[in-house]
């Protein structure tokens, strides 16, 4: 639409998709009619596994959006959890708020209840939160922090429960890299066999069934919005 001419900014049609715009300053207008700023919508899913966060899926497989009621407005979510992980996700369409929300500025804890396939230790926790580089193998903490974006690890890890042949274990993470939980277990060879995420900074996954959606309460979101306001 923006590069058909459609759209205007400040009663001048531009072109460039990409261009940034103040808001509410800047005036949009589609077709000729002013855009009307859209109600926020905030919404808490318990994401199944074997679901893709995705709007539509080239091999036709279920996605996040096949479990909104019909008729809802657009929504993106906020952040992404892999087809093999289950547990919290948020849809919203406030998209200021969602990149509040997923960059590590925002200092948002993520829990994850993650079983494997081993009877953890102390050994093994310990070294979940001294970290791996990203290629595999521990390293020491000086070099995480002079390689910030080349690592893996975990804020905090404890032990849930365990069997004779595997645990469940509490992953907190202070940031949100692609697969980390899963990589930095590798790098430890131990198998992830379920990873379900049960938070989001104060927001707790508690009994909202599997596959359901609910709108964020008033509260809920004022706790969020108050955590990511404190220093």
């Amino acid at each position: 639409m923006i590069r058909a001419g459609r759209v205007t900014l400040n009663e001048r049609i531009a072109r460039d998709p990409e261009r940034p715009v103040r808001m509410p300053q800047d005036r949009i207008e589609v077709d000729g009619s002013p855009l009307d700023k859209r109600s926020a919508i905030y919404l808490i899913m318990n994401k199944p596994r074997g679901v893709v966060t995705t709007a539509s899926d080239e091999k036709g497989r279920e996605t996040v959006y096949d479990l909104l009621e019909p008729g809802w407005p657009w929504v993106g979510p906020v952040g992404r959890l892999d087809k093999a992980s289950e547990g919290l996700l948020l849809l919203t369409n406030d998209s200021e708020w969602a990149a509040k929300i997923t960059e590590p500025a925002g200092h948002l804890d993520k829990k994850y209840h993650v079983q494997v396939d081993c009877v953890a230790d102390n050994d093994l926790l310990a070294r979940i939160t001294r970290g791996c580089a990203a290629e595999g193998g521990l390293v020491e903490r000086s070099f995480l922090e002079r390689n910030p974006g080349e690592h893996f690890v975990a804020k905090a890890a404890r032990l849930l429960r365990h069997g004779d042949k595997n645990s469940w274990l509490e992953i907190t993470l202070d940031e949100g890299k692609n697969r980390q939980i899963r990589r930095l277990l590798e790098a430890q060879e131990v198998g992830v066999l379920r990873l379900v995420r049960v938070s989001i900074g104060p927001l707790e996954l508690g009994d909202l069934k599997k596959g359901s959606v609910r709108p964020l309460t008033a509260e809920e979101k004022e706790e969020i919005d108050r955590a990511l306001r404190a220093p």
